[in-house]
């Protein structure tokens, strides 16, 4: 498990094509070292297992179900990618859950200044990404999501507009700088994965919707109602 506190950001070495798969290597200067083969490591939200590991590189293999659902073999030599190892027992959780199975990707509509005349160093941004509608309808005001990775707090929802459903972050000085925020670019798919509490509390809901369109008149009059 994660908490989407990106711990240092890492780069694309090369994506190469294997049989029935893919494999990335990645550059990770002060956390490849850190690694072992077959641990746990998020990149760019995606939960990968470490393989090949020769600091400061680390290899991970791409199975096919995460090269449909993510942007990772989209991305091209030098990109970078957030990185954070997993979160052991009785640490505080200081994002959300974050479990790295990323639900799929969305669309960076823009990400701008809030105030434009501020220093770029100390200002506040303001990131729109458009969501798929498998994708919102997990999506609350104030709830949580996580975006390349990153625990993010949704400040806007817009549902159904011109460019579709939208989500709207504000993004503090220190995460535009140390994550991967600030390498992307308008159009670019990022990774996002809906809060897990809430699918757990819909699959709750839909099971007790079940049972309740189970009691039928017949049912009733079966059992000595």
């Amino acid at each position: 498990m994660f908490t989407g506190l990106i711990e240092t950001t890492g780069s694309i070495v090369s994506v190469e094509q294997r049989a029935g798969s893919q494999r990335i290597a990645i550059d990770a200067p002060g956390l490849a070292s850190k690694l072992h083969v077959g641990d746990s490591i998020a990149v760019s939200g995606v939960c990968l297992t470490a393989l090949d590991i020769a600091p400061p590189l680390f290899h991970a293999d791409l199975a096919a179900e995460t090269v449909a659902r993510t942007s990772l073999t989209a991305l091209a030599p030098g990109s970078a990618v957030n990185l954070e190892l997993p979160t052991p027992a009785g640490t505080p959780l200081g994002g959300h859950v974050v479990q790295g199975h990323v639900d799929g990707t969305g669309t960076l509509l823009s990400l701008a200044q809030i105030d434009a005349g501020a220093n770029s160093e100390v200002a506040d941004w303001w990131l729109r990404i458009a969501v798929p509608e498998g994708i919102s309808r997990y999506v609350v005001e104030k709830g949580s999501i996580a975006i390349e990775g990153i625990s993010l707090t949704v400040a806007r929802f817009d549902r159904g507009t011109q460019e579709g459903d939208i989500v709207s972050v504000a993004i503090i000085p220190h995460t535009y700088a140390s994550t991967n925020l600030h390498t992307l670019k308008a159009g670019q798919p990022v990774n996002l994965e809906a809060d897990v509490l809430i699918k757990f509390a819909e699959e709750r809901l839909q099971r007790q919707q079940q049972n309740a369109d189970d009691i039928t008149l017949e049912f009733l009059v079966a059992n000595g109602y």
